[in-house]
């Protein structure tokens, strides 16, 4: 994970500086700057840049290769790149074999490069254009405009092809000498905003400081699964469709009344948006299987490479499920609890870790802590939201915890409330749309980005860790939605929800009472959202602050 930062105008230089200086917790290792065809790496702040009209900053946090430097150029390429690519070497074999693409680094994030050089290869030839077209154009002006425009289309069908290929949670821009494109998972696992000045500069950044730092006021996060190309919005990929709700539920009950009133229990339409061939619904026992597999693939991709990793820990079921996967593992593992005294969280985190006998560590809390931490806190996650801030402050003193201990990753739970309905709040859907409420769940993790992942970003890079989410890996996800909802939410009363999580969790060994205990946000878990409320907050000038830290 790294800090990205982009921005095209007159005389932009200092403006680059100062945005990529703004974000150096996010990767203290390195900086490098690209500007006016120059590479720069070091302390920028001290270095004599060019002047230019275009430029690219990269600030390093290094988990994945040792010349993992950024900007990375090849040819008339240039890419910066936030993030971790997880298939980068099974992409790397394929391409040293079909193709001469040259990999100057071991870095995961080279490959963006190389795989869209490799697939610009394929389609420039396909459609009998010059592979050596940008170096021509350069040296001619006039080049055919329907070339030109030949030229952006292939352009854009190779990145997204490259979208598609890679298997990660990323934010990456490339830029060819004329063109920009902007990418960003499709999850939006990593965050990446935009925005411009009419006639003066347009910009983009890991976060939304830097762009207000430069007087950007409307900034714009980019949607997961798009790529930002030129002006031009465009979906590179997308894991499923949505349906509404109602529609399901009313489908379904067209259909039973069809069938003479059968309980024909049947998930195809449901499943149906997702993309790939048709499915039918499997039995329960091969839904758990592949709902194991999956996770611990999921995990063990996020740990590859790492000699040691930190887990932030509520001792609930989806926390507690990584543990137990990262307890069979070859890797030094630390939990990381943040709560207190007498917090719920506290007391099943304790428990697990010694079932497990794993190492925690605790961060005890209190008014006076929270109110300490509160500005910083804010600072981070660039908003006055109270349920932002109330789940942001435990993460954020977790990755303290785990900073301190010279971790550069640690993974959390994110995501498995919305794929599995463990809110609350979805006993009401239920009620209102049965079978339909599948697409409710859809509906948030499409969203997920907005909320939740900004904030978990933004809490854990402040210290520079990077934050991992195994529940939110394309293919958990996929098997999520191929899993009906009889099998997650049981009835309009259900207490516990999530029933088949629970169930594959109690398969991996998860003691009974992690297994069956019940949904409890974090911020109540961890009993900061009560101190929040009643005393921190009453005298906080939230509109001054965000004054104050937009600068406008």
């Amino acid at each position: 994970m790294c800090g990205i930062v982009g921005i095209v105008g007159d005389n932009i230089s200092n403006d680059l500086k100062e945005m990529l200086d703004l974000l150096k917790h996010r990767g203290p290792d390195d900086s490098g700057l690209w500007i006016n065809n120059q590479l720069i790496h070091g302390d920028i702040s001290q270095t004599i840049t060019p002047e230019g009209n275009f430029g690219l900053g990269h600030n390093l946090l290094s988990i994945v290769g040792c010349h993992g430097l950024q900007p990375i150029t090849n040819g008339h390429w240039v890419l910066v790149c936030n993030g971790e690519i997880y298939n980068f070497q099974e992409i790397k074999e394929s391409i040293k074999i079909s193709s001469k693409n040259d990999f100057k680094t071991d870095s995961d994030c080279e490959i963006a490069i190389n795989l869209n050089k490799y697939f610009m290869e394929i389609l420039m030839e396909k459609n009998g254009l010059d592979l050596n077209f940008k170096d021509n154009s350069k040296k001619n002006d006039c080049i055919d405009y329907r070339t030109e425009v030949l030229y952006k289309k292939i352009l854009v069908d190779s990145l997204k092809k490259t979208m598609q290929k890679i298997d990660g949670d990323y934010a990456f821009a490339i830029y060819d000498g004329k063109n920009l494109a902007l990418a960003r998972d499709p999850v939006g696992v990593k965050p990446l905003y935009y925005g411009e000045i009419k006639g003066k500069i347009r910009a983009f950044a890991s976060e939304r400081k830097a762009l207000w730092k430069v007087g950007i006021k409307e900034v714009h996060s980019l949607p997961p699964g798009h790529m930002l190309f030129n002006d031009e919005l465009i979906l590179a990929e997308s894991l499923f469709d949505l349906k509404d709700p109602t529609t399901i539920h009313n489908q379904n009950n067209a259909y039973k009344i069809n069938n003479n009133n059968l309980l024909i229990e049947s998930s195809n339409h449901l499943i149906d948006s997702l993309k790939g061939p048709d499915l039918k619904e499997y039995s329960l026992k091969s839904l758990k299987n592949e709902l194991k597999n999956v996770l611990e693939k999921s995990v063990d991709k996020r740990i590859q490479g790492l000699d040691k990793v930190g887990l932030v820990f509520s001792g609930g079921v989806d926390s507690t499920i990584l543990a137990s996967i990262l307890k069979n593992r070859d890797i030094e593992t630390t939990l990381y609890t943040v709560g207190t005294k007498n917090s719920s969280d506290f007391q099943f985190a304790n428990r697990a870790a010694e079932y497990y006998d794993l190492k925690l560590k605790t961060f005890e809390i209190n008014e006076k802590i929270i109110k300490n931490s509160l500005r910083p806190v804010l600072e981070a996650i660039e908003e006055f939201n109270v349920m932002k801030i109330g789940v942001a402050l435990p993460i954020f003193l977790a990755a303290k915890m785990a900073s301190a201990d010279k971790l550069k990753v640690v993974l959390s739970g994110q995501g498995a409330d919305e794929l599995f309905g463990g809110y609350h709040r979805y006993l009401k859907d239920y009620s209102n749309y049965g079978e339909g409420t599948q697409e409710v769940l859809k509906q948030d993790i499409k969203n997920i980005y907005h909320v939740n992942l900004q904030r978990d970003d933004a809490a854990t890079m402040a210290h520079g860790v990077e934050l991992r989410v195994p529940f939110l890996d394309k293919e958990v996800i996929k098997t999520a939605f191929r899993i009906p909802i009889k099998y997650k939410i049981q009835s309009e009363s259900d207490k516990l929800r999530k029933h088949i999580l629970r169930e594959v969790a109690g398969e991996m060994g998860v003691p009974d009472f992690i297994e069956n205990r019940p949904k409890k946000a974090a911020q109540y878990g961890s009993g900061v959202h009560k101190i929040l409320i009643k005393k921190v907050l009453k005298d906080f000038d939230e509109v001054a602050f965000m004054k104050q830290l937009r600068g406008f």
